[in-house]
């Protein structure tokens, strides 16, 4: 196949941008510059993603990335809420489309996949139940992840991680009510009694 000329692009790229400031001066199109940026960054995110179904599996990291730019300066004002989630969620897809071709080959990409997809959940955390949940559903997101770790890709020890992360983010939440104070009392209560067992418990 003939080797396309950089040049073409380049021009066909001018004419396009010359054609999107003549609507604009006849009042059609607004903020020409934010569409052409835009649309060019979802254009070489296409490209990556082709190159991603073609079986080159690390082009699904720059094409979603590139994807999430694009869509981000498009995004209307109105919108602006959901930027934050759409880029963070759309970088966490692409670690997803790492994985899944080869699931035991490129089990390391569940994690930053669980880490984006959770912290594009926690943007909309806020808005929803206000900022005191965030802390304790980022941890159990973590835990999610390393336990997605261990069951899917067999990794034993990410249960380990996947147990403390849980525990944080329960506690976290837990802290939130006034059952907090119950479960504190209980569990100093519980570590006395087994102290205290283990010293009169015959040798």
């Amino acid at each position: 196949m003939k080797r396309i000329d950089p040049s073409i692009l380049v021009g066909a790229a001018l004419i396009v941008l010359g054609g999107l400031f003549v609507l604009q001066n006849m009042g059609v199109l607004n903020d020409v510059g934010d569409i052409f940026w835009g649309v060019a960054f979802l254009a070489a995110g296409a490209f990556f993603l082709v190159s991603y179904f073609g079986g080159a599996w690390w082009a699904a990291i720059p094409g979603c990335v590139l994807v999430g730019i694009g869509a981000l300066i498009l995004l209307p004002d109105s919108l602006d809420r959901f930027g934050g989630a759409l880029f963070l969620g759309g970088i966490g897809l692409a670690f997803w489309l790492a994985y899944f071709p080869a699931r035991q080959e490129r089990w390391w990409a569940l994690i930053p996949a669980g880490v984006l997809t959770t912290l594009a959940f926690i943007t909309f955390l806020p808005e929803l139940a206000g900022d005191k949940f965030t802390p304790g559903f980022f941890f159990l997101g973590l835990a999610l992840t390393f336990a997605l770790v261990a069951l899917l890709a067999g990794m034993r020890w990410a249960w380990y991680p996947a147990a403390a992360l849980g525990g944080m983010g329960f506690l976290f939440l837990v802290a939130l009510g006034s059952l907090a104070n119950y479960i504190w009392a209980a569990a100093l209560i519980a570590a006395g009694l087994f102290l205290v067992f283990r010293y009169f418990r015959p040798a």
